[in-house]
């Protein structure tokens, strides 16, 4: 009988959670705001990033998952590979609401760097408990290397598609 390993299904499912959050601020502001910036034509089309950060997600929890098991979890060597991870996912939730919440285009690629930095970080603490995890982490920076190309063009070719407050207000 397949005995289901609950912490495994659990570590990977956490990262998802901020996703979906993300996913319904996202799909406020896609028609609305979104389409209407400049774009580069190389990006991914818009039904790829849901199955792509999906598929990102679970292999990041995963990662965590078994640096978790493998480290002693968090009283063990584990302890600071999973507190940077841990910084890196909340950093990753937080981009959404600022690029397509705020609008905040610059902001959100300053974050950007933030997260790059920590999912760098990961994935070289991740690698040195369990090579595993830390090579799962690699899918995630080389994506987060075209998000920061495709947030950077954006926010240069759009600077002032943000409404000023008195538009606003206007309204």
């Amino acid at each position: 009988m397949l005995q289901l390993n609950w912490p495994a299904l659990g570590f990977t499912v956490l990262p998802n959670l901020g996703g979906i959050a993300g996913g319904i601020i996202t799909r406020k502001n896609i028609d609305s705001w979104y389409e209407s910036l400049k774009k580069p034509n190389w990006r991914p089309p818009n039904a790829a990033f849901a199955p792509v950060w999906t598929s990102l997600y679970c292999g990041m929890g995963y990662a965590s998952y078994l640096v978790y098991r493998d480290g002693g979890g968090f009283n063990g060597p584990a302890r600071l590979p999973l507190i940077v991870y841990g910084s890196n996912v909340l950093l990753n939730w937080a981009w959404t609401p600022i690029f397509f919440g705020a609008k905040e285009l610059k902001l959100a690629l300053y974050e950007l760097q933030l997260i790059n930095l920590t999912a760098l970080g990961t994935g070289y603490l991740f690698y040195r408990i369990n090579p595993i995890a830390g090579l799962l982490i690699v899918p995630y920076c080389l994506w987060l290397s075209l998000a920061t190309a495709l947030n950077y063009i954006v926010w240069r070719d759009n600077k002032t598609s943000k409404p000023k407050i008195t538009e606003l207000k206007d309204n």
